[in-house]
């Protein structure tokens, strides 16, 4: 195994992004993408409600739990980008990856925003709005297939090979 491939495997920090073979980052992405999946889904069932309020006040708080969610596995995810050699292709792609999500997160804080805006959601969700939201989960995916490629294409932060094989003795 060569010195970059171990480094990247190994954590910055075993305490703050988790011990070697167990990061804390894939952990911590499932609050922001079931919170933006589930916003989604109230959205397009506000428009489909004779009472549509509390699906759009629903959808608001759970794009709130999925920033709040993404700056946390975002925190411990570039602990896990520290620790891949820069200049490779694994780390460009993790600055793709990162990229991406903190557009997100900023474009699904800025929905939140738009949504506050006046009295705030009483009626079904606008279309702008949920058009935001659709658009922001088909860029997540993007990326998700871009951390996917990370650990499983790369195998940044996965345990050696010798290290997974003790699974699988008899």
């Amino acid at each position: 195994m060569t010195d970059g491939l171990r480094q990247a495997k190994d954590p910055v920090s075993p305490a703050l992004a988790g011990p070697y073979g167990h990061p804390f980052h894939p952990i911590l992405v499932t609050v922001p993408i079931g919170a933006w999946v589930a916003s989604l889904v109230f959205d397009v069932a506000s428009r489909f409600v004779s009472d549509p309020g509390f699906l759009a006040r629903g959808s608001t708080w759970l794009i709130a739990i999925g920033v709040l969610g993404a700056l946390a596995a975002a925190t411990v995810g570039f602990l896990d980008l520290l620790a891949i050699p820069a200049g490779t292709p694994a780390f460009r792609t993790g600055l793709v990856h990162m990229g991406l999500n903190l557009a997100i997160t900023a474009a699904y804080a800025g929905g939140f925003l738009w949504r506050q805006a006046g009295a705030g959601p009483a009626g079904p969700v606008a279309p702008g709005p949920l058009l935001l939201s659709a658009a922001c989960l088909v860029l997540l995916g993007v990326s998700g297939y871009l951390g996917g490629k990370l650990a499983y294409h790369y195998g940044v932060r996965v345990a050696d090979e010798t290290t997974q094989a003790a699974g699988f003795r008899r």
